[in-house]
């Protein structure tokens, strides 16, 4: 979930209860109090019934929500099945297609342009696959499903603005399950608020225009708090005896201080002037990387912790840099163990969060405390070794 979202949702939390209709319940009930509300809320009521006319509940998008095994995947495993030399010769392909937007963008926000082709690679394979759920139906079964509701119901009220802008058809408009329409998979609610015109026609068509796309979204991580010009990740060199409990992205210390405990950078050099994080994706005998502010604000864009180290490091790959040193880390755990690891930890008072299986966060924070604890390396990568101490 979208940092900005989340506040917004968190905000509506705190609206009159007359405004917030309960989820589930019958879905033609739903509809009707959604018309109600779109209406209440000085939506003309013959745009309203047209929008809602073909909304269908969507049972292949309860089931994709429910089915995200791919984040159980430990950092190597899911990097290697979205790295691949082609992958990375086809974005730095693109770079130089799009040479003159990338430069627009670095100069108007400030966004490498690694970071978005990146995105752009991960979200859609680079545009040719932006998902084929009708996206009115899914963002009403979504608001519908009492899962994460606050979260959905105000996506559907941004979708009817940009029907009625002319930009969305609820009949033929599709794109993840999630939701997300276009190249870099963006939320009717965030097209609102940072949608770009990148090809001057005076529409912004994420779906078929690269140049509205890649502003789009790179305006979309400047309105997260992209600090302009500034780095992301990068890999390092971690001394033999460092005292691993100071890494995980809960830690953040100034670079140079960093430096003076022994970190250097394995390829060119550490931003000293910032401050940062260390991150061992899969414990110390992995690859390591320290983080600077920026990647944090990778977290309001995916909040799977994989899923952003993996992105992060794949846009400086396309920008030149080296591929990491994959290291030959202990062997985790399965998703099965890894749920028992998250109980045992429940159990001992931490907060892991929803036993799903994922190394999120929490989790990992966590696990950092119990290796202390138990006088194991304090890398936050769980393994049998803990899981049988515990």
């Amino acid at each position: 979930m979208r940092l900005k979202t989340l506040m917004f949702a968190m905000a509506l939390s705190f609206a009159p209860l007359a405004a917030q209709a309960a989820c589930g319940g019958s879905f033609p009930g739903f509809i009707q109090n959604l018309k109600a509300e779109a209406i209440s809320k000085g939506h003309d009521k013959a745009t309203v019934d047209r929008f809602f006319a073909g909304v269908r509940q969507s049972q292949s998008v309860l089931k994709a929500d429910r089915n995200q095994g791919m984040f159980q995947r430990p950092f190597l495993d899911f990097s290697r099945n979205l790295i691949s030399d082609a992958r990375l010769k086809k974005g730095q392909q693109l770079g130089r297609q799009y040479d003159a937007i990338f430069d627009r963008i670095e100069r108007q926000y400030g966004v490498s342009r690694g970071v978005i082709l990146a995105f752009w690679a991960f979200e859609t394979a680079y545009g040719s696959y932006q998902g084929d759920f009708n996206t009115a139906n899914a963002l009403v079964t979504l608001a519908h499903d009492c899962r994460r509701p606050a979260l959905f119901r105000p996506q559907v009220f941004a979708a009817l603005e940009l029907f009625e802008r002319g930009d969305f058809d609820p009949a033929t408009t599709t794109g993840a399950w999630a939701g997300e329409i276009g190249m870099v998979q963006m939320l009717p609610r965030d097209i609102i608020e940072n949608g770009i015109d990148g090809d001057g026609d005076g529409h912004v068509r994420l779906k078929t225009s690269a140049p509205d796309a890649l502003m789009s979204g790179a305006a979309m991580l400047a309105d997260f708090g992209w600090r302009k010009g500034e780095p992301w990740i990068q890999e390092v060199r971690m001394p033999k005896d460092f005292d691993w409990s100071q890494t995980g992205i809960h830690i953040t210390k100034p670079i140079r201080d960093w430096a003076a405990m022994g970190v250097n950078a394995r390829n060119g050099s550490l931003a000293q002037n910032l401050s940062g994080s260390i991150i061992l994706p899969q414990g110390h005998k992995g690859p390591a990387f320290v983080t600077y502010p920026n990647f944090n604000v990778y977290f309001d864009w995916n909040q799977s912790f994989t899923y952003v180290v993996t992105a992060a490091y794949f846009a400086t790959l396309i920008e030149g840099a080296p591929k990491m040193t994959k290291g030959s880390p202990d062997k985790g755990l399965t998703g099965q163990q890894m749920q028992a690891l998250q109980k045992k930890l429940q159990a001992r008072g931490h907060d892991v969060g929803k036993v799903d299986g994922i190394l999120g966060a929490r989790t990992r924070i966590a696990v950092q405390k119990e290796q202390k604890r138990l006088g194991l390396p304090a890398d936050a990568w769980p393994t049998a070794a803990l899981l049988n101490s515990l």
